[in-house]
């Protein structure tokens, strides 16, 4: 329920994004500069009861918050480029990437049905792209899409880095965010540079996306990462998306064409089908060896 609580939350970003209507580089920055403050608080407070995090801790976190600055980064301008509710599909693909590197790293063995369901995830992939439909939604489908999948490798790499820290939600969270938004300030010439002076209403927009899916989403999938198996959280992320593509239909009047919403649902079947079993096996493990962390390590 923690897990499922932070992706509806998170799944607002999107949106603001959009209502913010600044540069990619400028949201990226924003939302994460104005979430270290209370991130920071939440951090101490977890430091008072638990004590300081461990060096390697500390590196992990490090670690996270220049992988999660480049997420951030393709992510907006997959935003730019296709609208906040396909570049929030296209950038939820990780469930594949963080299946298979679960098994490498975490002994979270997937099955076959994972493979069945890869190529038909990506098969949706190609009908967001717009190769072939005229009627594409968004200024650039195809670079969305490109945009989209070098996210959800970000995303991946975060989702696993976050994992293999200890069992706590705010101090790795908080040392991350530090860490995202002095790298966005400095990438962020390279991806078509930001606006470091605030004005209204634009960071009104950025303030609440910090607040909100920033500090209290990611604060809640945070703690729930290293309580269940990698596959089963990237699956519960799914939630995600599919909302992200409701509220931008109804907020934002965004209109993907019939066959991107083909994709769209092509890509969320085959990611059920394709972790469905994953799902059961990890929970199960976990029972058995009942270590809340990481069962196989």
């Amino acid at each position: 329920m923690v897990a499922i609580a932070g992706a509806l939350i998170i799944s607002t970003s999107g949106p603001m994004v959009r209502m913010a209507d600044v540069s990619p580089a400028t949201s990226a920055f924003f939302r994460c500069a104005y979430a270290v403050p209370p991130m920071l608080v939440l951090a101490w407070l977890e430091r008072r009861r638990l004590g300081p995090m461990p060096r390697k801790a500390l590196l992990l976190a490090y670690s996270a918050g220049a992988v999660f600055a480049l997420d951030l980064l393709f992510w907006h301008h997959a935003i730019e480029y296709v609208g906040a509710g396909l570049a929030t599909v296209l950038g939820n693909l990780q469930v594949f990437i963080v299946a298979f590197a679960a098994w490498a790293v975490f002994g979270e063995r997937p099955s076959t049905r994972l493979m069945v369901g890869t190529p038909v995830v990506f098969g949706g992939v190609v009908l967001i792209s717009g190769v072939f439909d005229s009627a594409a939604y968004g200024s650039d489908p195809l670079m969305g899409v490109f945009a989209g999948i070098a996210t959800s490798l970000s995303y991946a790499v975060f989702l696993l880095l976050m994992k293999a820290g200890p069992d706590r939600g705010a101090g790795p969270l908080a040392h991350a965010t530090v860490v995202t938004a002095a790298t966005i300030a400095l990438l962020s010439p390279a991806f078509g540079g930001a606006d470091f002076t605030p004005d209204w209403p634009a960071h009104g927009w950025l303030l609440l996306l910090a607040l909100g899916p920033q500090v209290l989403g990611w604060s809640l999938i945070t703690y729930s990462l290293p309580r269940q198996p990698a596959a089963l959280t990237a699956l519960l992320l799914l939630i995600q998306p599919m909302t992200t593509v409701g509220i931008s239909a109804l907020a934002l009047g965004e209109r993907p064409s019939v066959l991107q919403l083909a994709g769209c649902a092509i890509i969320v079947l085959g990611v059920l089908y394709g972790s469905g079993r994953a799902q059961r096996v990890g929970t199960g493990v976990e029972q058995a060896e009942q270590v809340p962390k990481t069962s196989t390590v």
